[in-house]
């Protein structure tokens, strides 16, 4: 007799050459991902090859009720690590019937930034570190706190090992492992410093400058329930394609769990750090001799729209950005070599070699990886003081 398990995990290659395609899109608040499956004949790569679809947007809150259709543009396509074999996940954006981008679809401005030909001439590199924090289901308390009560001041935490210094490592790796199945960039994890938090890491700091290495063993870990991975290196576009399909995979395999994931920038408040989506960038100007003085240029533009960057760096950005736990005050602009207190950071190998990229730590671990990468793309390149 069958198991469920066994049904699950049935190969439709076996006994077919149709497919599933899970179509993936963002709903009405900007973070919420929703998805469906449809059936297709065959294998498919390109995502211009695939059909278009619908929704009802007036259940996702982007419609009316009297005129609810929202239709679905493939964009990217993935592995499905859920389903396997030749099926994959479809990330989507949105549009009106008229082929008019709806008010939440921040993908197609941010494409038509990336399009730009000072852009693309750029070559936009990024990495992104996204760290969220797990819950547990039935109290949205952190996992392996006690209930109602608090762990220990952070320090033991940050890469920490063991039964009472590292929960939700099984999740954590089930995404590692199932992200790189799916062909998203990701290179490593680790737990953070606030208890509960962990982080995964990405080859994007390595490829933006390879002397980066030390950087990337010694710089980005914490522990407990919070955790982070990163994406990258991602070039325009992709990067928030790659963000968005991960973080949906994670959404999955929690839901698969019983556990409850929250990119909230600050949620439990206390005395450790919050939850944010440090940006790593890097234009071919910068990585080339030279850059230093092209990141140094590109910084004090950052300075120049810090209000306006600020605003698009994700909700509740000053819970977390209080000049306290390796933040900056979200009212002043800083940056600094290797200060992780700064507005935005410049590594050591890239101020002794002269060339490099930069990271900005302003936004939010809830930020929408399409505004953030184009913003900067657009501010540092095509915007004139």
């Amino acid at each position: 007799m069958a198991c469920l398990t066994d049904l699950v995990n049935l190969n439709l290659s076996d006994t077919t050459e149709k497919i599933i395609a899970e179509y993936i899109w963002i709903g009405g608040s900007g973070m919420d991902l929703r998805s469906k499956a449809r059936t297709l004949s065959g294998p498919v790569t390109d995502p211009s090859k695939l059909p278009k679809w619908n929704y009802d947007g007036s259940s996702t809150g982007q419609a009316p009720g009297e005129d609810s259709e929202v239709i679905l543009y493939p964009q990217a396509i993935f592995k499905d690590p859920f389903r396997k074999g030749n099926n994959i996940l479809v990330m989507c954006d949105c549009y009106t019937p008229a082929g008019e981008p709806i008010p939440t679809n921040k993908r197609h401005s941010a494409a038509k930034i990336f399009s730009n030909p000072e852009v693309a001439a750029e070559e936009p590199w990024y990495g992104i570190e996204q760290e969220y924090t797990l819950l547990q289901k039935d109290t949205n308390w952190p996992l392996g706190w006690p209930v109602g009560g608090f762990p220990g001041p952070q320090g033991p935490y940050y890469c920490g090992i063991g039964a009472d210094k590292s929960f939700g490592r099984d999740i954590v790796d089930s995404h590692y492992k199932a992200c790189l199945y799916a062909g998203i960039n990701i290179s490593g994890i680790n737990g953070e410093v606030m208890p509960g938090q962990v982080k995964y890491y990405h080859t994007s700091q390595l490829v933006l400058y390879p002397e980066a290495i030390n950087f990337l063993t010694m710089a980005n870990t914490l522990c407990w329930f919070q955790w982070e991975f990163q994406v990258g290196p991602s070039v325009g576009i992709s990067a928030g394609d790659q963000v968005w399909v991960a973080r949906y995979i994670l959404e999955r395999i929690t839901e698969i769990a019983g556990v409850v994931v929250t990119f909230d920038p600050k949620p439990i408040p206390g005395d450790w750090n919050g939850a944010g989506a440090h940006t790593n960038y890097s234009t071919k100007s910068m990585r080339n001799e030279g850059g230093y003085e092209v990141i140094k240029a590109a910084i004090e533009k950052l300075k120049l729209r810090h209000k306006e960057h600020i605003a698009a760096y994700g909700e509740g950005n000053e819970r977390r950005l209080t000049g306290k736990h390796e933040t900056a005050d979200i009212n002043t602009f800083s940056w600094g070599v290797a200060n992780r207190g700064a507005s935005v950071r410049v590594g050591r190998e890239t101020e002794q070699n002269g060339k490099g990229y930069f990271e900005d730590r302003r936004p939010a671990s809830n930020m929408d990886p399409y505004v953030v990468t184009s913003m900067i793309a657009e501010t540092t390149i095509i915007w004139k003081p």
